[in-house]
């Protein structure tokens, strides 16, 4: 039998593509007429603090779009963004199925601003299937550094090795696994789920 006890789950490129991601960004500049590299430089500056909590969506936009006058809104440009997350209905419903077994504890742990994390939640029906959310800006640390595994592991009562870490990019894993979560890295939906067949993990 599995000694897993704990599913952390990343958001982005896993259940629901990337919520604010190089692409998303360089389309918006295209839609909206704004310079990429002027736009990318001040993204820059203020994108960990906007992911970490510490910036709104608003004060994000005026520091990166809204410090010129433009010929859109506000409203209009968040409504773009929020357009960008789309579902994974694949890894949806394989989470789904994990959810319904009541055997793990399913938490969330990723990297996103608190409005779009707040709305991809919502819109996407993620607390049907996750009983803790572990986000960047909810915290106020982000991966990959060490903090926010420990925390996380923490926030479980769990030990590491009874936790594991599913995400689609390697650096965030090898990050975990140094603080003892089993790491998992995300390709597709078939190969989750052997993967977690290989821990252990009733699927």
């Amino acid at each position: 039998m599995s000694d897993i006890k704990v599913l952390f789950f990343d958001v982005g490129g896993v259940l629901l593509t990337n919520g604010w991601d190089r692409v998303s960004r360089r389309l918006a500049c295209e839609t909206f007429g704004i310079d990429w590299e002027e736009f990318q430089d001040r993204h820059d500056f203020v994108a960990l603090d906007f992911e970490k909590g510490n910036l709104t969506i608003g004060e994000y936009l005026e520091r990166t779009v809204f410090y010129r006058e433009r010929d859109f809104s506000q409203a209009e440009f968040i409504a773009f963004m929020k357009s960008q997350s789309v579902a994974m209905p694949d890894s949806l419903a394989l989470t789904r199925e994990l959810a319904s077994r009541g055997d793990y504890l399913l938490a969330t742990l990723n990297n996103e601003s608190r409005e779009l994390n707040d709305y991809r939640i919502e819109t996407f029906g993620l607390r049907d299937m996750f009983s803790v959310f572990l986000s960047s800006s909810y915290l106020g640390m982000a991966k990959p550094h060490k903090e926010i595994y420990r925390v996380a592991v923490e926030i479980t009562q769990y030990r590491p090795e009874q936790c594991a870490f599913i995400d689609d990019r390697e650096l965030n894993l090898e990050c975990a696994d140094l603080a003892g979560i089993r790491p998992v890295h995300f390709k597709d939906v078939n190969q989750l789920r052997e993967s977690l067949r290989y821990l252990g993990v009733a699927i």
